[in-house]
């Protein structure tokens, strides 16, 4: 841990390397789970590609943390929307104008019941 209070860095370089810890029989396990057919080829792509998951996860819980304000995002978030106001909606007529079918000052759709 690197002196003063920050994160300490962990060289990627000289860590050690984590063993498989998804093995075929668990990639088998969840596929079935999941109901996916995997050939043998994707099982032993998917056991390398989770277990590398998770040496990242370690690699990160290995990190000092503690001092690193929790987020849901890296950068703030603004509301680019325009305000919300309320105004005059079109009149009825002027929208019916070019409805195809118009009914007792509605538009008439096809009945979904109808399929």
């Amino acid at each position: 841990m690197a002196s003063g209070g920050g994160a300490a860095r962990l060289d990627l370089e000289t860590a050690p390397r984590i063993r498989r810890v998804i093995d075929r029989e668990q990639v088998l396990h969840v596929a079935r789970l999941a109901r996916l057919g995997l050939t043998d080829a994707e099982v032993e792509t998917m056991a390398g590609e989770l277990s590398g998951i998770l040496e990242h996860v370690d690699r990160i819980a290995a990190l000092d943390l503690d001092d690193v304000e929790p987020t849901s995002h890296v950068v703030e978030l603004e509301n680019v929307l325009r305000a919300d106001v309320p105004h005059e909606s079109l009149p009825k007529d002027v929208a019916l104008a070019s409805a195809p079918d118009p009914v007792d000052g509605a538009f008439r759709v096809p009945s979904p019941q109808a399929e």
